[in-house]
């Protein structure tokens, strides 16, 4: 029985006009799904810059409208006032006699203390003495006292400055006399050995040791009574010799003083025991950094430091010489070294400053990191938790410069791939995350939103790095990165600086399919991307990656199509972007060509407007998946007038993937059959433009004006023109490409031209039988819907057969042998297959392939009473 021919059987099928009952609407969209097609594009590519600044070369920022990238530093951009440590609760006064310290270990290791002043008047005294003979200058010796006339206004006095020497002198017989007066010895011997001791204490004081000791020693608090809140403890008297530092501080529970149950006494056996070990552990390094001007020792002695700080537990804020340290430290900055500057900077930081000199130590950090010679030392130095310690920690308003230059310099780091690696292992991307939505928080009016804008470029930078890697990615996608990033796009849609970084980060992300989902359920995301593309059109590196995460977006997700067709004014962006950067590519060609005597050179392809256009027909081209979307598109007359341009301008030699991509997408238009397609309306003209891509030696090129002749070849008038240009042979020729989409796309336009009887004939013109056959033979149990497509046209080919070897001529007999086994499930299908691979041949098998070769093979048998059997050859 053959098909029925009814018109409206012809009408209802939208791919190829075949001559076979109707279908059904369901298995007409299957069908056209596998010929629709999704285009994919390269990411915009973002070069490196050549020099590390906090804003790059093409920021939007003029430069006086921004913090600098390069300054000047010194220990005069601290603030030594600031470096007072933190008061406490005064203590109140003491009642009861001190007790000495005494280790399990060693009983001669008694430490004796200081008598305190009798009154207020003589604490007083002392403090004025002070300021006029320990008054430090800044060509002076830190470590070492020096004389300043009285006349001399004098500086506001540190808790921390050292006492001057002839109350050193009296506190020492202060203490010789608290000895013999407080001193629970049991025996004689023990009280010779102390006294001993602070002989030679009182001896050493007029040496350099001595001096250097004592000087260092800090200002002690009084109560209202006249006695001292915190008891000073003198130096032990057997340790006036340089220590050993590399011999590790005793933490026995001996070691500590007796505590008796008071807050008090506690308190004031924790200062005691700091008091030792500053003396024993901290004074001595002090010295050798003081007098040390070798770079590399003074590298040491920093590591040695912080070291024993920590040790000492006397990292922060609490510890009672915090200033007289820092006071050293920043001295040191003005040694030109970036070792030295990474290490006091990690002490730094690691003191817990703030305001003006942690505004200095970021920066002192920042420059360090701006060198990317340095970046060995940093991974050795792990200035990364410091600096990572002041992101978790520090007021973000009140801090905001100084916070500024930390994620600088951390964004240096972020260029380093084993920093990049550290950071996502700390957890970086979370925590960046956490000060996103802390600076979101801030709005507009606010007086802060202007600096926390150029925070933000740092850090939105330091995600475009970190993007890269998977456990970043998944720390990204877990914490709602989408979410605050869109809030961030939204707020700062002025900020081109910071739009351009975030839009990069999306870029990245977009390409990994769960950033891409969750993107897509961001529904605001659209309306957002659509705001940004028609503020600033003509800003390439912005628009061209939103246009790639569009297409990222719609390429495999039918609701992002819908949703983002559905925004107001979505598709004349798109049209107005399509003639914006047409123009500027045609202006582009024209100055090229008007140049061309003198500038031989040929332009680099894509350029900067091509690559938008690729991006954009992408988008455009995945759009028109969508039922709706598509017809919807087709219908748009300016659009398909944009791509047929592109067509007309362009070669494919010299932009391959734009215009591929224009065929490609006209091709999807041209799926939808209505009285309003733009496509129906250009027809023959697509046509004209579509030969010039079939006779090019791009084999890509080729197939895609292949596939669009299949479509349009439905149409009367494509056959026509197929016919009078000689086409068919070219469909004929293709048949032996050995690629079976090019196949496909050949025998789908020989399938329409044999709908109409007059141009059957040229299937045996051309050898197309055989070609055909061989198709079949080569491709068909792998690919049964090419063998259905082949099927299809041998029927309509054969329609009026009156004896099947005048019809097939030769190859009647491999077919006859070839359709039989074809038709028998255990020779066809590949049981060894696995089980959903094997269930997706069979459904094509039996729903696409077996009814139209058994009906082919039927009319053959029926036809072969003229077949000389010699011809049958086996399968």
């Amino acid at each position: 029985m053959q098909p029925s021919k009814d018109k409206n059987t012809e009408k209802a099928e939208p791919f190829y006009r075949l001559s076979l009952p109707k279908k059904t609407s369901s298995e007409i969209i299957n069908e056209a799904r596998n010929v629709l097609r999704t285009l994919r594009t390269r990411r915009p590519f973002t070069p490196t810059g050549n020099q590390r600044k906090l804003f790059g070369s093409g920021s939007s920022r003029p430069p006086q409208n921004r913090p600098p990238s390069v300054f000047s530093l010194h220990a005069s951009s601290f603030d030594l006032a600031e470096s007072r440590p933190v008061s406490g609760v005064r203590l109140s006064p003491l009642d009861h006699k001190p007790v000495l310290v005494a280790s399990a270990k060693d009983e001669d290791s008694s430490i004796c203390l200081p008598k305190p002043p009798a009154d207020d008047a003589e604490v007083r005294k002392l403090s004025s003495a002070r300021a006029r003979f320990f008054r430090r200058t800044s060509q002076g010796s830190f470590l070492s006292a020096k004389m300043v006339p009285p006349a001399q206004n004098e500086e506001k006095l540190d808790s921390e400055e050292p006492a001057m020497m002839n109350n050193l002198c009296r506190s020492t017989n202060n203490c010789l006399a608290e000895q013999r007066s407080y001193a629970p010895f049991n025996d004689e011997s023990r009280q010779l050995i102390c006294n001993q001791r602070m002989s030679r204490l009182e001896d050493s004081l007029k040496g350099t040791a001595g001096k250097f000791l004592f000087q260092l020693r800090g200002e002690r608090s009084v109560n209202s009574d006249g006695r001292f809140a915190d008891e000073e403890q003198q130096f032990p008297c057997d340790q006036m010799k340089k220590p050993d530092t590399s011999s590790a501080w005793p933490r026995s529970p001996g070691w500590k003083k007796r505590v008796t149950g008071s807050e008090d006494e506690t308190r004031i056996n924790e200062l005691e025991e700091e008091e030792i070990f500053w003396h024993i552990k901290i004074l001595p390094i002090l010295q050798e950094l003081e007098e040390e001007d070798n770079i590399e020792n003074l590298c040491l002695a920093c590591t040695k430091l912080y070291q024993a700080l920590n040790e000492g537990n006397m990292l922060g804020k609490r510890f009672k010489r915090r200033s007289v340290l820092l006071k050293l430290l920043y001295k040191l900055v003005d040694v030109d070294s970036d070792p030295l500057c990474l290490k006091l900077a990690k002490i730094i930081l690691a003191m817990k400053v703030d305001g003006k000199n942690l505004l200095g130590v970021c920066k002192l950090a920042f420059k360090i990191c701006r060198n990317e010679k340095n970046d060995y030392i940093i991974q050795n130095d792990r200035l990364l938790d410091c600096l990572l310690e002041v992101l978790r920690t520090e007021d973000l308003q009140k801090n905001s410069e100084a916070l500024l230059y930390c994620m600088g310099a951390i964004k240096f780091m972020s260029g380093n791939a084993v920093l990049l690696n550290e950071m996502v292992n700390k957890g970086a991307a979370e925590m960046l995350l956490q000060l996103m939505k802390q600076i979101n928080k801030v709005k507009e009016n606010d007086t802060y939103f202007s600096n926390l804008g150029h925070l933000l470029v740092q850090l939105t930078a330091t995600l475009r790095n970190l993007a890269d890697l998977p456990p970043a990615r998944c720390q990204l996608v877990c914490n709602g990165a989408v979410s605050e990033l869109c809030v961030a796009l939204e707020q700062r849609m002025n900020d081109t600086d910071v739009c351009t970084y975030i839009v990069r980060i999306f870029s990245k992300l977009s390409s990994y399919s769960d950033f891409c989902a969750a993107l897509a359920d961001c529904s605001r995301c659209y309306v957002l991307f659509l705001a940004l593309l028609n503020k600033h059109q003509k800003q390439q590196d912005l628009v061209i990656r939103i246009i790639f995460i569009l297409g990222n977006l719609t390429e495999k997700n039918n609701q992002a199509r819908e949703q983002f067709f559905k925004e107001r004014g979505s598709v004349n962006t798109l049209i107005s972007l399509f003639q914006t950067y047409h123009e500027l590519d045609l202006n582009a060609q024209k100055r090229y060509h008007e140049r061309g005597r003198e500038d031989k050179n040929h332009p680099k392809h894509p350029s900067e407007a091509e690559d938008v256009l690729i991006k954009l027909i992408r988008v455009l081209a995945n759009l028109s998946i969508h039922p709706s979307v598509g017809a919807a598109l087709a219908a748009a007359h300016r659009i398909v007038e944009l791509l047929v341009t592109v067509l007309e301008c362009k070669s494919v030699d010299d932009c391959e993937e734009l215009v591929i991509n224009a065929a490609t997408t006209i091709n999807n238009l041209s799926y939808y059959k209505m009285k309003s397609s733009a496509v129906q309306d250009k027809k023959l003209h697509i046509a004209e433009m579509l030969l010039k891509l079939l006779m090019s030696n791009n084999m890509d090129g080729v197939v895609e004006a292949v596939r669009v002749f299949g479509n349009l070849s439905q149409y009367h008038e494509i056959c026509d023109f197929i016919m009078q240009k000689k086409i068919y042979k070219f469909m004929i020729a293709l048949l032996d490409a050995k690629n079976q989409d090019v196949c496909f796309s050949a025998c789908g336009v020989l399938l329409n031209l044999t709908v109409d009887k007059n141009k059957r004939a040229l299937l045996m013109e051309e050898g197309g039988i055989g070609k055909l056959v061989d198709c079949l033979q080569d491709f068909g149990p792998a690919d049964w819907q090419l063998a259905c497509l082949i099927c299809k046209t041998l029927w309509n080919y054969s329609e009026n057969i009156t004896s099947a070897a005048s019809c097939f001529g030769e190859d009647t007999n491999t077919l006859l042998v070839l359709l039989t086994s074809l038709l028998d499930e255990e020779v066809a299908l590949d049981y060894s297959l696995d089980t959903d691979l094997r269930d997706y041949h069979k459904l094509y098998w039996e729903r696409e392939f077996k009814p139209v070769a058994e009906k082919l093979l039927d009319r053959i048998q029926s036809h072969q009473s003229c077949l000389p059997a010699a011809t049958i050859t086996p399968f």
